[in-house]
């Protein structure tokens, strides 16, 4: 899939780490440094511009290094870029640690994920089919 992409960062065009990663590294595109403090967000330009196909929406995902070494999340993870959105793509990061965390320039900050998503119509009901699990909600299915 080809998507177009305006990058006015001075760095390169995310990419993807392995063969078959699902996600794209996406980098900061700073003029100076960011701290962020314990429990303090931020968000943090990639100078990036995509044009998305109708059908398809790009998740803004937490990179699990960024998370595991240093607590650090993404807000509302994951993002969602619609595919009518031409601003530019930034990233609503969050300390979750007791340290301090510097956000450095080029530095990886996100994945980003393109999936196509479905476009629905309500129809309403009176009555829901029935299942085996019902109305059962959180920890419902879970062991003792």
């Amino acid at each position: 899939m080809q998507i177009p992409v305006i990058n006015r960062s001075h760095h390169p065009l995310p990419a993807y780490q392995t063969a078959h990663a699902a996600g794209l590294d996406v980098r900061a595109n700073l003029t100076e440094p960011v701290t962020l403090r314990p429990l303090q967000r931020a968000l943090i330009p990639t100078g990036l511009f995509v044009a998305l196909p109708v059908g398809y929406e790009m998740q803004v995902r937490p990179r699990s290094g960024l998370a595991y070494k240093h607590g650090i999340g993404i807000v509302n993870s994951p993002g969602t870029i619609d595919a009518d959105y031409r601003g530019e793509i930034q990233v609503l990061l969050v300390n979750l640690s007791d340290a301090d965390f510097v956000v450095q320039d080029g530095e990886r900050i996100a994945q980003l994920v393109v999936a196509r998503h479905e476009v629905i119509d309500w129809e309403p009901t009176e009555e829901l089919s029935e299942t085996a699990r019902g109305t059962g909600g959180y920890g419902s299915t879970g062991s003792h």
